[in-house]
């Protein structure tokens, strides 16, 4: 399964996340939800760096399917919420149309 945790403030702002796992949907490199959980965090973090210009210090290892991300700058700039805003939409109707045996989405605070 992918866990994928977003951490928020007490106020509701975006703090970090981590995306940890593989769906175990179908074999690999023929598992369309993680490819589709992978496509909307890599495509969002490439917009917050690339679009955004947003801070973030991101970890990867892609032998155990782990994405950190931590933003530096607090709050984070209007479009960059945007684009949170949207992952988090794709990633429930993901977890919507799949199931949460193969993909879950939870919030923490921080």
């Amino acid at each position: 399964m992918t866990r994928i945790t977003i951490h928020k403030t007490k106020t509701g702002e975006y703090h970090s996340f981590i995306c940890n796992g593989h769906a175990g949907y179908a074999k690999r490199g023929e598992d369309i939800v993680c490819a589709a959980v992978s496509v909307l965090v890599i495509n969002t973090l490439n917009s917050l760096e690339q679009i955004t210009k947003e801070p973030l210090q991101i970890e990867t290892d892609d032998n155990a399917g782990i994405i950190r991300c931590r933003f530096t700058n607090h709050p984070l700039k209007e479009t960059s919420q945007v684009l949170m805003d949207s992952l988090v939409l794709g990633l429930s109707q993901i977890e919507k149309q799949y199931g949460q045996k193969h993909c879950k989405l939870t919030f923490e605070e921080v």
